[in-house]
């Protein structure tokens, strides 16, 4: 009988403990402008959603660029337009960070911030998931925890993430979860559209998120909603598929409260990799090249990585000492 209710007890626990998770099943998930104070700190609310019956937001810290789900209970927002928002935390890293991405939007490839702080020695290193039938290239990740596991400390890695491949590889997003709360690596999982459109067909100016009838509100929204219910926190940031953009979808992109960035180091196209470039690589088994060339690059690095004079640096940090001046 006392075994019979401690059972039911621990039953009642895990339900009630369900019940106010952020990441159960989400509802009314929409744009919503507001700015609060949270853990003492001035903060963009970009979202708003609804999940069993409980109200949250998602907020962007203005100086250290990290997102945060916000139970409605939690902070007190003030609502305003997104360009009153822009004009009034002007001088923040944040926004300094998206009007910058927005003076960079005239090339038709690679609109966006480009690269972080150049007094640092070493990289931001994203890797992109896009759709794909191939296993995610683990041998990235477990490289990187080889070569830095000295530091004892979780290494950043930039993940932009499509929906399709978070819907097609369970298995591979579980290990990423894994290996972050195991704390090897911390993830800054970037926005790269739900479905990531590409026909071979279009030249690129009508081509990926430029062609006719796509819906951007669900490219960007439903992807961040998938990643919730997922357990996935994501980030400020946003790359363009196929890299490919023109100056009014960059600014219908951070009208969303997101950063678009772009690549200084596309290695698997001959790019050099120098102290602070966002590097690119793809992780989907799609691009062996570029895989093998970041394993050479690691390979060259060693003494370095060992010394402390080439690091992997998170992206929020570097773009946020890049524009904290």
């Amino acid at each position: 009988m006392k075994r019979r209710f401690y059972l039911c007890l621990l039953l009642l626990l895990g339900l009630f403990q369900h019940g106010y998770s952020q990441f159960a099943a989400i509802d009314n998930y929409r744009k919503y402008f507001a700015v609060g104070k949270y853990n003492g700190a001035d903060v963009a609310i970009i979202r708003e959603y609804a999940s069993q019956k409980k109200q949250f937001f998602i907020a962007v810290g203005f100086d250290d660029l990290k997102t945060y789900v916000i139970p409605a209970g939690m902070i007190l927002p003030a609502p305003k337009d997104w360009d009153d928002i822009l004009a009034s935390y002007s001088s923040t890293p944040y926004v300094r960070a998206i009007n910058n991405a927005k003076k960079q939007s005239l090339p038709l490839q690679d609109a966006g911030i480009q690269h972080g702080d150049s007094k640092e020695k070493g990289i931001a290193l994203t890797i992109d998931l896009c759709p794909s039938h191939k296993a995610l290239d683990r041998v990235i990740f477990t490289s990187i925890v080889k070569e830095f596991h000295k530091f004892k400390q979780p290494e950043p890695i930039g993940i932009s993430i499509t929906g399709k491949f978070l819907h097609s590889h369970a298995q591979d997003i579980d290990w990423l979860k894994k290996m972050a709360n195991s704390g090897a690596i911390e993830i800054v999982w970037i926005n790269h559209t739900y479905n990531h459109n590409y026909d071979p067909k279009l030249p690129l100016a009508h081509n990926f998120l430029l062609e006719t009838g796509t819906n951007l509100d669900s490219e960007i929204l439903l992807l961040e909603k998938s990643l919730l219910e997922n357990e996935i926190v994501f980030s400020p940031f946003f790359r363009f598929p196929g890299l490919v953009s023109d100056s009014q979808l960059v600014d219908r992109v951070t009208d969303y409260g997101l950063i678009p960035i772009g690549s200084d180091a596309w290695l698997a196209k001959g790019q050099n990799a120098n102290n602070g470039d966002i590097v690119l690589i793809h992780g989907n088994g799609n691009e062996p090249i570029g895989v093998k060339d970041f394993l050479s690059l690691l390979k060259k690095q060693k003494d370095a990585i060992l010394n402390k004079q080439w690091l992997l640096y998170d992206l929020r940090e570097d773009i946020e000492q890049e524009f904290d001046k």
